[in-house]
C-alpha cells in the first residue's frame, strides 16, 4: 500500500481508540468450522448482532448442515427472517458452500481442517466453491487460529471514508496492509473493535473527500458484542 507508514500510524491509532472506547470481546468458539463459515456467510451481510441471532435460528430449526444443505431456499428464507435480495444470495452462497463441502469431504463438516497446518487449511477453504474473502478469512481467524483480518463491505467503507488507507488501495490490499498492521495476537479484538465501529457509524460516505475528524468522547466504556 502507497504511503504505508503514514496510515499505519492512522490505524495504530485508531485500534487504541477502540479499545478504549468498547470492552474486549470474547471470541465465539466452534467445534466445527463449517459453522464458523456459516456464522461468516450469514453475518456478511447484516449486523454482527443479527447474525447471532440468525444463527441460534437455524441451529433450532435444521437438525444439521446436511438438514440445510438439502433445503429449499424458501424454506432458509423463512428462517433467516427476510425474502430480501440480501438474505436471497445469503440463502444461495449457504447452499452452494454446504455442497461444496460435502463434495470435496463427503460430508458437511470441516473438522479435518483442525488436523492440517494453517497455511494448507487457508487453501482448501478457498478451493471451496461460493466462499468470499471474508469468510474465508473469518474462519481462519476464529475457527483455526491463523493470522487474518475479516473485513466486511461495511468496514472497509469506514476505512475507507475516514481515510485510514490509501484510497487507491483494492481490497486484497487493505486487507495484507491490516495483518501487517495488527499482530495475530491482536487479530480478533481489531477486528471484533472495528467492526462495531463501522456498524455503528452506519451506512459509509460514497465520496472520498476528506472528512472531518470529531474530538473522541470521554465516558464510559460501551459494552463489547463479538461476532
Amino acid at each position: 500500500m502507497k504511503d504505508s507508514k503514514t496510515y499505519g500510524q492512522r490505524v495504530s491509532k485508531l485500534f487504541r481508540s477502540l479499545k478504549q472506547k468498547y470492552t474486549k470481546t470474547k471470541k465465539i468458539e466452534f467445534g466445527d468450522p463449517a459453522y464458523a463459515l456459516v456464522y461468516a456467510i450469514v453475518s456478511e451481510r447484516t449486523r454482527a448482532s443479527t447474525a447471532k441471532t440468525i444463527l441460534r435460528r437455524l441451529e433450532r430449526h435444521f437438525v444439521d448442515l446436511n438438514e440445510l444443505r438439502v433445503s429449499r431456499t424458501e424454506e432458509i428464507l423463512e428462517v433467516l427472517g427476510s425474502s430480501s435480495q440480501d438474505y436471497r444470495k445469503t440463502a444461495s452462497v449457504l447452499i452452494q458452500v454446504l455442497n461444496s463441502i460435502y463434495n470435496r469431504y463427503n460430508m458437511v463438516s470441516l473438522t479435518p481442517l483442525t488436523e492440517v497446518g494453517k497455511r494448507e487449511a487457508r487453501k482448501q477453504l478457498e478451493k471451496l466453491d461460493g466462499l468470499s474473502s471474508f469468510a474465508i478469512n473469518y474462519c481462519v481467524l476464529v475457527a483455526l487460529g491463523g493470522h487474518a483480518i475479516p473485513l466486511t463491505d461495511k468496514m472497509i467503507g469506514y476505512l475507507r471514508a475516514g481515510e485510514l488507507v490509501h484510497p487507491d488501495s483494492t481490497d486484497d490490499e487493505i486487507v495484507g496492509f491490516l495483518e501487517r498492521q495488527i499482530t495475530a495476537a491482536n487479530g480478533y479484538e481489531f477486528y471484533s473493535l472495528l467492526r462495531q465501529e463501522s456498524e455503528k457509524a452506519g451506512k459509509p460516505r460514497a465520496t472520498r473527500k476528506k472528512a472531518k475528524k470529531a474530538a473522541p468522547k470521554k465516558g464510559k466504556k460501551k459494552a463489547g458484542k463479538g461476532g
